[in-house]
């Protein structure tokens, strides 16, 4: 398969480069680390580049995945950390499939306005994790009130966004069938019974994670989305939208690990020599370019497969997910080890590579969950 980028896709990462090497600088995101979050400069300049720039795709509308896998990559790349960016797209598709026209666009508009989701996506809950089928998370009617119960963790921004895009089972219509019937309601954060706890993460920190908990929320039906209604069968096609960019950060990072790496085993000298000399760092750099071809091979081709509708294109996304994150923390945890002593303390960069890369081998379906999503697709393929 070719994954030679065209001319517009070149314009394009050219483009998202520039921003990134401009905004994205070493004291920048050390502080933006600390913030744990972008100032509103940032985010509005993201989004009006996004949108600025929609002539370079085919068709009209929005970037295809593939677009936005590269310029995730390209900026994860530039920041070395990740960033909001992928989780605002990933949850402009959510709400796009399961809102009306209507409020879609009210969404959108805020968003190129601002530069901020007006909302938090709450679908992830403590006891269900990646089997997102076991949704306790529920809604009722009671005494002719329509009430929300439930548990709903990593929620990003979940403490600050002024309304929470939430994923419920609806117990008013349940009936036997394979999947159980889920709707979703954007409803205010501040309504009475909604509290949201923070959760101090060890890595990504630039992205605000909370629990939410929902006792005995009361509901207006107008919060109720009104779309597209397929419940799980189309959450599940959107999660592999949040998959393929999940991944296409791991690559972006794993190159900025490399360029560390790379960068060091040319100034460091040991026993008088550079030791990007020694067999042994020559090796690494090899194993980690290795990984990091890979990677982009398996990106490319899983991102081209949900673009194409493809007939792999649920294996390809598994065995992508399965493979990109743990690959990237691979490359940043042997460029920690290239750097050395260095390496390992909070100041340098491959060491908080290092934290973000491995979370997201639990983002989005953790890698276990990979191989059982892959494993059938694989019986029936063969």
């Amino acid at each position: 398969m070719d994954f030679e980028l065209t001319d517009k896709q070149r314009k394009l990462v050219e483009a998202f480069r520039a921003f990134g090497e401009e905004t994205f600088t070493p004291e920048h995101v050390h502080q933006w680390r600390r913030d744990q979050g972008l100032p509103d400069e940032v985010v509005k300049g993201f989004v009006d580049l996004y949108f600025g720039l929609e002539d370079l795709e085919d068709g009209e509308g929005t970037f295809s995945l593939c677009s936005q896998a590269l310029i995730i990559e390209e900026l994860s790349r530039c920041a070395g950390a990740t960033l909001p960016f992928q989780n605002d797209l990933f949850n402009l598709s959510i709400v796009r499939q399961f809102a009306g026209a209507g409020e879609f666009a009210d969404v959108l508009k805020d968003y190129r306005e601002t530069g901020r989701l007006l909302f938090a996506l709450a679908i992830s809950e403590p006891e269900a994790g990646s089997d997102a089928m076991n949704m306790q998370t529920y809604t009722r009617t009671v005494d002719e009130h329509l009430i929300l119960n439930g548990h709903k963790t990593y929620v990003n921004n979940g403490e600050y966004a002024p309304y929470i895009m939430v994923a419920a089972i609806d117990r008013d219509k349940e009936s036997p069938g394979k999947y159980p019937p889920m709707t979703f309601w954007l409803l205010p954060r501040d309504l009475k019974g909604v509290t949201a706890y923070p959760i101090n993460k060890i890595g990504q920190s630039m992205l605000p994670f909370a629990t939410l908990v929902f006792d005995n929320v009361e509901l207006s039906p107008s919060y109720r989305l009104n779309g597209r209604q397929e419940g799980f069968r189309q959450l599940f096609r959107l999660l592999e939208f949040g998959r393929v960019t999940t991944c296409a950060s791991s690559l972006g990072m794993a190159r900025a690990a490399m360029e560390d790496a790379v960068a060091h085993a040319r100034s460091r000298k040991a026993f008088g020599v550079q030791i990007g000399r020694f067999q042994q760092i020559e090796q690494m750099l090899t194993d980690m370019e290795v990984n990091i071809s890979n990677m982009r091979s398996m990106l490319y081709r899983a991102a081209l497969a949900v673009d194409n509708g493809g007939p792999d294109e649920r294996l390809s996304v598994a065995l992508m997910k399965r493979y990109v994150p743990n690959a990237a923390t691979e490359v940043a945890s042997s460029a920690m080890q290239i750097l050395g002593g260095m390496g390992y303390t909070e100041g340098a960069r491959v060491s908080q590579l290092w934290q973000d890369c491995r979370g997201n081998q639990i983002a989005e379906g953790t890698d276990q969950i990979m191989v059982y999503i892959a494993s059938p697709l694989i019986m029936e393929k063969y």
